[in-house]
């Protein structure tokens, strides 16, 4: 199958695209900047028998990827923010929507026969948080489109290189590690390896339109989560709870320096718990084995 895909350069996407490379597909993967984007995503024997093509052109520009989409069986559409840089032109709306918006019209142009869509776990029209109404708005997109199409929304996603595990273990390492409010709000962390097999998997399903939350087997409180990462580290942890009426102005003020790990978006959704309500019909429908949080973050948590 020849595959279209965005955000493979991301650390999901480079995930996908290799999973996609491994099944024998033949793959156009959109880049900004050139061909050297690629270097790493695939074997150098993939790009010698063509197995592996960089797009060079923009999501928002679709003219510049319109002849790459020409003749292809699937779009897979990875690309996401979790981080706004409103100066830069970098806003959940515009990536989120409107990059999807071009993309699946373009799509539709070429008569591409499927349409793999990531959004998010939470994402719905009544949403406090800007991200995931944008991702709400932009499945929409993708119903209204008239393509084939599969919807996905992950959960956090955890796995080698990933940025929230990762994070919170360095947290760990400290001698106390904050938490917001109480730490009960539940996650359903997905491993990496889950996320990658689904969407390789509905290339070969049927795109009968339906949408799946993507989760791990449990629903862990944010405490335990950090308890488990500091057992997966052999260390003993000790957290320090910050009432929220504190957090908040501290956020909100910090938010708007890079080096600030959480913003005023990101601590909304985590306060509000990130599961799923459909009791993980995706491991039904498509086979996929689920890897426990515990198991898989001592794979590369050092």
């Amino acid at each position: 199958m020849k595959v279209f895909v965005t955000g493979g350069t991301g650390y999901v996407g480079s995930a996908i695209l290799k999973r996609l490379l491994a099944d024998g597909h033949e793959v156009r993967c959109l880049v900004r900047g050139g061909a050297g984007r690629l270097r790493g995503a695939g074997s150098s024997a993939d790009a010698a028998e063509g197995r592996l093509v960089a797009a060079c052109g923009d999501l928002l520009a679709p003219d510049s990827y319109k002849e790459a989409l020409r003749g292809t069986d699937a779009v897979v559409h990875l690309v996401g923010i979790i981080r706004e840089k409103p100066r830069r032109g970098v806003t959940f709306r515009r990536i989120h929507v409107d990059g999807t918006d071009m993309l699946v019209t373009a799509a539709r142009e070429a008569g591409v026969p499927r349409f793999v869509h990531m959004s998010a776990l939470g994402a719905r029209p009544n949403a406090v948080s800007g991200y995931h109404r944008s991702k709400c708005e932009a499945e929409e997109r993708v119903r209204s489109s008239g393509v084939p199409h599969t919807i996905f929304r992950p959960s956090v996603i955890f796995g080698p290189g990933d940025e929230f595990v990762n994070m919170l273990a360095g947290l760990v390492k400290a001698p106390v590690t904050p938490v917001f409010g109480n730490g009960l709000y539940r996650m359903q962390p997905v491993s990496l390896h889950t996320v990658a097999d689904v969407f390789a998997k509905a290339l070969a399903a049927d795109p009968a339109g339906e949408t799946y939350e993507v989760g791990g087997p449990e629903q862990i409180p944010y405490n335990e989560m950090i308890k488990e990462i500091a057992r997966a580290l052999g260390r003993s942890v000790r957290l320090l709870h910050m009432p929220l009426w504190a957090a908040k102005p501290l956020v909100k003020t910090m938010q708007r320096f890079p080096f600030f790990p959480v913003t005023e978006d990101q601590l909304t959704m985590l306060l509000e718990e990130n599961i799923c309500r459909d009791g993980n019909r995706f491991v039904q429908v498509f086979g996929v084995p689920q890897i426990r949080f515990a198991d898989g973050i001592r794979e590369y948590l050092k």
